[in-house]
């Protein structure tokens, strides 16, 4: 299923850069100073949020140093030739490595290897401009990206859980067709459920950077309760991926099970996909009577191979239909903590809305 997006022409992030950029430049020609290399680092220091800019800031400004360094040294040993463009480049690139400078090797290149023709005579003074148009990119940039349009990334990381979610019902769904035998597109699983692992991976990147922006702004309870309830459906949706994935990798052409055990599992993953189309995730009692018949369904597996343990001596593994019924059991487990999580962020939802509503309106309506 795919879902609509809505097209930005110009995101958070763009106008950010655009801004840093320009208030970089005027600092620039009001001092004089060349913006080029200021520009530069700018634009690079904009970063997905304010605590990672401040922090590649410190990282940043020592590299570019050593880049502006080896530009002085390669201009006054070989002039403005190519053997000081490749001596610059190198000697940055492996003293940044070995300083452990990683974050700031492009800037640190970059700088070094612009600044070879702009060096003439003046090599001190050169150097310590260079220092002082970096400083000025990297601090107009670390206060925009901390000031201006501070980004928010649980709306977009709630639409994501649900969307990813669907996704997941959908492979179970295809899954499920697979395990019947009613079609066999186990490439085409393989990948659809890979792309589904990398987008939680991206999702999960999103928390880091939520977490990490509220370090330095200020966040309404509300906003960290909506948070950590989604962050909890996404850990959810984390586990019912690692049951999905037991089941794309069972070998299912080493079993067969007739109609009507192939008709309940169907029964039940469909159910299950309903649940997660669901806006509230609701588990309805049609739902709960197929849970009840592969429970006793794996009940009775359970005996049957302890009884066969018990004749042959031998110590048995789960057989295939076991680990169909054991998967699905985990991840109607998983569903119903999901629910509950999602009951449990409403109700406080509403009574954050009931606290918010004055008291004299609260008053007039009971009164009417």
């Amino acid at each position: 299923m795919k879902i609509p997006k809505r097209f930005k022409f110009v995101g958070g992030r763009i106008a950010k850069t655009g801004i840093a950029v320009f208030v970089t430049a005027l600092i620039c020609h009001l001092l004089n100073w060349p913006a080029m290399f200021a520009v530069i680092t700018a634009i690079v220091t904009i970063e997905p949020t304010a605590a990672d800019s401040i922090k590649k800031a410190f990282v940043r400004f020592p590299a570019s140093a050593i880049g502006a360094g080896f530009s002085v040294l390669a201009t006054f040993l070989f002039g403005d030739s190519p053997l000081s463009y490749a001596f610059v480049s190198l000697a940055t690139i492996i003293t940044c490595d070995k300083l452990k400078l990683h974050d700031g090797i492009l800037v640190a290149t970059l700088t070094g290897v612009a600044m070879i023709s702009t060096v003439h005579d003046e090599y001190v003074s050169s150097f310590f401009i260079r220092l002082g148009t970096t400083s000025t990119g990297l601090i107009v940039s670390s206060l925009v990206n901390l000031l201006v349009m501070p980004p928010k990334y649980s709306a977009t990381i709630s639409r994501a859980i649900h969307t990813l979610f669907m996704k997941a019902g959908d492979i179970l769904n295809t899954i499920g067709n697979e395990l019947c035998h009613f079609q066999t597109s186990e490439k085409e699983i393989r990948k659809t459920f890979y792309n589904l692992v990398k987008e939680i991976e991206k999702i999960e990147t999103l928390c880091t950077y939520q977490k990490d922006e509220w370090r330095f702004h200020r966040v309404k309870r509300k906003d960290v309760g909506y948070f950590h309830y989604e962050y909890k459906k996404l850990n959810i949706l984390r586990q019912i991926t690692y049951h999905i994935g037991n089941l794309i990798y069972l070998p299912t052409h080493h079993f067969t099970l007739g109609k009507t055990k192939n008709a309940l599992i169907l029964d039940t993953i469909h159910s299950l996909r309903a649940i997660y189309y669901d806006a509230n995730f609701t588990i309805r009692k049609e739902h709960h009577s197929k849970i009840s018949e592969i429970t006793e369904w794996f009940a009775d597996q359970k005996s049957f191979m302890e009884l066969s343990t018990i004749k042959t001596e031998q110590s048995h593994h789960f057989s295939p239909e076991m680990v169909i019924l054991y998967e699905l059991l985990s991840i109607h487990e998983l569903t119903e903590e999901l629910s509950q999580i999602h009951k449990l962020q409403e109700q406080r939802e509403n009574r954050v809305k009931r606290v918010s509503v004055p008291t004299n309106i609260r008053s007039k309506n009971r009164g009417t």
